[in-house]
């Protein structure tokens, strides 16, 4: 967040200064100051995010990175953009604040590395009808956690406060990620092929979509969000379904770099499984999925009960328990896995990669354990 709250006006003047029956910006439900001191008490978070090719140090009018000090030879950009959805209503509607600046990163830079690009720096957008500093703060700490984890540098970002355009105690979010691959090493590969072994990765929660459905079933429900989760009776019900995005940068970097074998991989996100996997197969190709294996996390199960959810509809809305697949040559099925354990994942294998008949590009057998 690098510059001063903003509705898309300038103010001119010192801020406070009132003419004769004259308004001022303040008046108008814009406080220039706050958000100054908000930008001075995030610049330490911001520094913590440093690495090579940028100086993560915010205040100026645009963020800047340098490709040849990051080691790059002949990269090619990729840039990704996304939001929480309305995850950020459940973080305001509890006063926990301070993980879904995790879930912004993460939905951008897992989208960059499903391509094999390294996240590189990252940009946020925090708009809000009146600031209040404390909570950009959290909300800027997640972010700042989150860029640390994924390796890239917290750039710059915009605080936009507009009142009149949201209610009293509302903000949302938005994040631009920016990643670079070595020419010749972009995802997904051209060999992609019938007999390929597909594994997942699994999830921490709900991540970051699905939130529209997820908010209906909790009302329909009439669990209080401060009240002991079904699923997790050891948190509160805002808890658990704020429980951040997985980052998958460094593990599916390792992995990439120890094995020659991952030739796709898809981020499970808005779509689940059947929008998602086909984005990365050739249009001659499915996968074929087996359900029973996916480890399907509790908050899925009470979702489904709780709403009436039918299994197609899980699957199209929800990761289920799996945030990224991972297409793998069959000969080199044993390392990746290895490369990916290495690193702390638990990869599970789903399926294969299968000739497609004209019908669906996935393909399902067995049932959720829901």
């Amino acid at each position: 967040m690098a510059d001063t709250p903003s509705d898309g006006a300038s103010s001119a003047g010192t801020p406070g200064h009132r003419t004769p029956n004259g308004l001022t910006y303040a008046d108008a439900g814009v406080d220039i100051d706050a958000g100054n001191a908000m930008v001075e008490a995030i610049k330490p978070l911001v520094r913590a995010t440093r690495r090579p090719g940028a100086d993560a140090e915010i205040g100026g009018f645009g963020g800047l990175f340098d490709l040849k000090a990051a080691g790059f030879k002949d990269p090619v950009l990729v840039a990704a953009n996304d939001g929480v959805g309305t995850k950020v209503m459940i973080a305001i509607e509890s006063g926990l604040h301070q993980t879904i600046g995790i879930d912004l990163v993460a939905m951008s830079v897992n989208d960059l590395v499903v391509q094999g690009a390294e996240p590189l720096f990252f940009l946020d957008y925090f708009a809000t009808g009146k600031l209040a500093p404390s909570v950009g703060a959290e909300v800027v700490k997640g972010i700042a956690q989150a860029c640390i984890e994924a390796g890239c540098a917290l750039i710059g970002g915009e605080t936009a406060e507009m009142p009149g355009l949201y209610k009293a105690g509302d903000y949302d979010l938005a994040g631009f990620a920016v990643g670079a691959a070595e020419r010749g090493a972009m995802l997904p590969r051209p060999d992609v092929a019938a007999g390929d072994i597909v594994l997942g990765l699994p999830s921490s929660g709900v991540h970051s979509n699905g939130f529209s459905l997820v908010r209906r079933i909790v009302e329909a429900s009439g669990v209080a969000l401060d009240a002991p989760a079904p699923f997790a009776p050891d948190r509160s019900l805002a808890q658990a379904l704020l429980e951040p995005t997985r980052l998958y940068v460094k593990p599916v970097l390792s992995a990439l770099r120890a094995s020659q074998g991952i030739k796709a991989l898809a981020h499970i996100t808005g779509g689940g499984f059947p929008d998602n996997i086909p984005r990365v197969l050739p249009p001659d190709l499915a996968v074929r999925l087996e359900l029973d294996r996916i480890p399907v996390l509790p908050v899925f199960g009470w979702l489904a009960k709780a709403g009436g959810v039918a299994e197609a509809e899980m699957l199209r809305t929800f990761n289920c328990g799996i945030g990224m697949i991972v297409v793998v040559a069959a000969a080199k099925v044993a390392d990746v896995e290895a490369a990916f354990r290495a690193s702390g994942e638990r990869p599970v294998r789903l399926g294969a990669v299968i000739a497609r008949d004209g019908g669906a590009g996935v393909v399902t057998t067995g049932s959720l354990a829901l």
